[in-house]
C-alpha cells in the first residue's frame, strides 16, 4: 500500500518527466506491478485493512518468541517459518519484523580536544572541471584544528600522495605551526592496512613526513566516521557554503578564491557549537602548536622510468622530453604537484611543468638540438660527397672554396641544388671551367650554367623594302688569281 504523496509522484513522473514504468519503479523502489496498477487509477483511494488476513498471521506468535530469545534477521526468520509451512514472501516477513523491532540508531559520545592537540584531515569531492582538452576530477583537501575549528581548504586535480603531503605543508604554513597529532581516515596515501581490532600499518613516506614535522599519526577505526566528525562537518560546510551555486570556469582561479573565503567567511564566522569565532579561539591555540622546521619537506615521489626511442617519458598519458642522448635509457622521475624532475645517475637532466591535461606532448627545444646538429652534419657530409663525385676536380674546387668563402656549406648546398635543374654532367663541366677561371662561388657556377643553356636567336633573311635599292648595290670584281695559285 502506498500513500498519497507516492501516488502523486508516480503520476508526475509519468505525465511530466515521461518516465517508463520500469524507471518509475526503480526511482521510487516499488514493484512494477504496483506502479502499473496505480497509473490506471484516476484518483487515490486508501485501502481499508480491517478484516484482512495475512498469510503470516499463523506464524506471528512464533516470530515474536524467536525475537525475544535472539536477535534474528528477517532472512533467518523466513527460513525457520518456511520449515513449518510458511509459503509467503520475504517482504511480508521483513515488514512485520520492522514493525515489532524498529531500527536501532547508534549514539555517540561528544569528543573534546585540548588546544593544539589534534587536527583532522580528509578529502572532499567537488565534481568535474575542464582542464585543457579533457575533464578531471576536482577534489579539495580539508584540515580542521579540532579545538578552535580553524579551517584550511585547498583544491587539487588528484588525490595522490605528493598532493596529500603538499597540502599538509600548505596547511601548516597557513596556520604558522603544526598540531601534535593529525587524525586521518584510512586512505591509501597514509595507511597501508588497518585490520579491525589491530593497529594500523602506515605508509613509510607518511611516517617520514610526520617525523620531519614532529606530529603523531592517528588513524580512525574502520567504519567509524564519528571519530573525525569535525573534518566531516568541514567538508559539508565547504560544499554548502562555498561550492553551492559556484560556477567554476578554470582551475587556476579557485584556490585564490577559497583563500579569500577562508579569511573573510569561514574562519571569522560564529561557530554553531563553540559559539565563538575560530580565528579568536585560534589565538589561544597558536602558542601551544608545534613550531615548523627550518627546511620544508621534499614531497616529491620518485619512480623509475624508461625513455623511448623518441627521447620521451610517459606520465599520466602525457609525453615529456629528455635530452636526445638519453633516449631508450633507464631514468628516475620525481613527481611533484606542480612539476616533474627527471634524473640520470643523480644528475638532473630535465624539468617540466606538470600538466593535468591528457595525451599532450611537451618538448624542450634544447633537448633535440644535439640530434638536429648530428642530422645537419650528416646532410652536409652527403652534399660534400655528391660534390666530389660531380668532377675529377671536385676535391680541388672544394679546397679553394673553403679558402675563399666563409660559408662553404651554403655554396655546396646551392651547387647541389643546381644539379636538379641542369643535371650532374652540366654542373661537373661548370666546376671544371670555374676552377680554370678561379671562380669559387655557387653564383659563378650558376652563371656558367645559365650562359651555356642560353640559346641565341638564329639570324633571319634580309628583306629589302624598295626594289630600287637593288640598283644601288655595287659588288667588287672577284679576284681569280687565287685559283691560279
Amino acid at each position: 500500500m502506498i500513500d498519497y504523496s507516492t501516488y502523486c509522484q508516480i503520476h508526475d513522473m509519468k505525465n511530466h518527466k515521461k518516465l517508463s514504468v520500469r524507471q518509475i519503479a526503480k526511482e521510487l523502489k516499488l514493484c512494477e506491478i504496483t506502479v502499473s496498477r496505480w497509473l490506471k487509477e484516476d484518483s487515490f483511494t486508501k485501502r481499508r485493512s480491517e478484516g484482512r488476513t495475512s498469510v503470516l498471521d499463523p506464524y506471528k506468535d512464533t516470530i515474536l518468541r524467536m525475537l525475544r530469545n535472539y536477535d534474528y534477521s528477517a532472512t533467518q526468520i523466513k527460513q525457520r517459518i518456511c520449515e513449518v509451512g510458511y509459503e509467503g514472501g520475504y517482504t511480508t516477513v521483513k515488514e512485520f519484523v520492522r514493525q515489532i523491532r524498529p531500527p536501532k540508531h547508534k549514539a555517540y559520545l561528544a569528543l573534546s580536544f585540548d588546544p593544539g592537540d589534534c587536527a583532522q584531515v580528509d578529502w572532499g569531492y567537488a565534481g568535474m572541471i575542464n582542464v585543457g582538452s579533457t575533464r578531471r576530477r576536482l577534489s579539495f583537501f580539508v584540515m580542521v584544528l579540532c579545538h578552535s575549528r580553524m579551517l584550511y581548504v585547498e583544491f587539487t586535480l588528484s588525490e595522490t600522495q605528493e598532493q596529500f603531503l603538499a597540502c599538509h605543508e600548505h596547511a601548516f604554513e597557513y596556520f604558522g605551526r603544526c598540531p601534535k597529532r593529525v587524525m586521518i581516515d584510512n586512505l591509501k596515501s597514509a595507511v597501508l592496512s588497518h585490520p579491525i581490532g589491530h593497529q594500523a600499518v602506515y605508509h613509510p613516506r607518511y611516517i617520514d613526513f610526520a617525523g620531519h614535522y614532529g606530529f603523531e599519526i592517528c588513524a580512525c577505526n574502520v567504519r567509524a566516521p564519528n571519530e573525525k566528525g569535525r573534518v566531516e562537518n568541514g567538508v559539508k560546510y565547504v560544499k554548502s557554503s562555498f561550492l553551492r551555486g559556484l560556477d567554476i570556469d578554470q582551475f587556476s582561479s579557485i584556490n585564490p578564491a577559497i583563500k579569500i573565503w577562508l579569511d573573510t567567511v569561514a574562519n571569522v564566522r560564529q561557530h554553531s557549537v563553540t559559539r565563538q569565532r575560530p580565528v579568536d579561539m585560534f589565538k589561544e591555540e597558536l602558542p601551544i602548536l608545534l613550531p615548523l622546521t627550518a627546511t620544508p619537506y621534499d614531497v616529491g615521489i620518485s619512480r623509475p622510468i624508461t625513455a623511448n626511442s623518441q627521447f620521451r617519458i610517459t606520465f599520466e598519458t602525457n609525453h615529456y622530453s629528455v635530452p636526445s642522448e638519453y633516449a631508450s635509457r633507464r631514468l628516475i622521475m620525481r613527481v611533484y604537484p606542480e612539476k616533474i624532475l627527471i634524473y640520470h645517475e643523480n644528475k638532473l637532466i630535465a624539468e617540466h611543468r606538470r600538466s593535468y591535461d591528457r595525451h599532450q606532448d611537451y618538448l624542450i627545444v634544447d633537448h633535440q638540438r644535439e640530434l638536429l646538429q648530428q642530422r645537419r652534419k650528416a646532410r652536409e657530409q652527403q652534399r660534400l660527397m655528391h660534390l666530389l663525385r660531380l668532377s675529377q676536380n671536385g676535391e680541388e674546387y672544394y679546397k679553394q672554396l673553403e679558402k675563399c668563402r666563409l660559408n662553404p656549406a651554403v655554396h655546396i648546398r646551392k651547387i647541389i641544388a643546381l644539379c636538379e635543374i641542369y643535371g650532374n654532367d652540366a654542373v661537373g663541366r661548370a666546376i671544371d671551367d670555374a676552377l680554370e677561371y678561379h671562380a669559387f662561388s655557387s653564383e659563378y657556377i650558376a652563371n656558367i650554367l645559365e650562359q651555356r643553356a642560353r640559346r641565341l636567336p638564329e639570324p633571319g633573311a634580309l628583306h629589302l623594302t624598295r626594289r630600287e635599292d637593288l640598283l644601288d648595290i655595287e659588288l667588287p670584281e672577284p679576284d681569280l688569281s687565287i685559283y691560279e695559285a
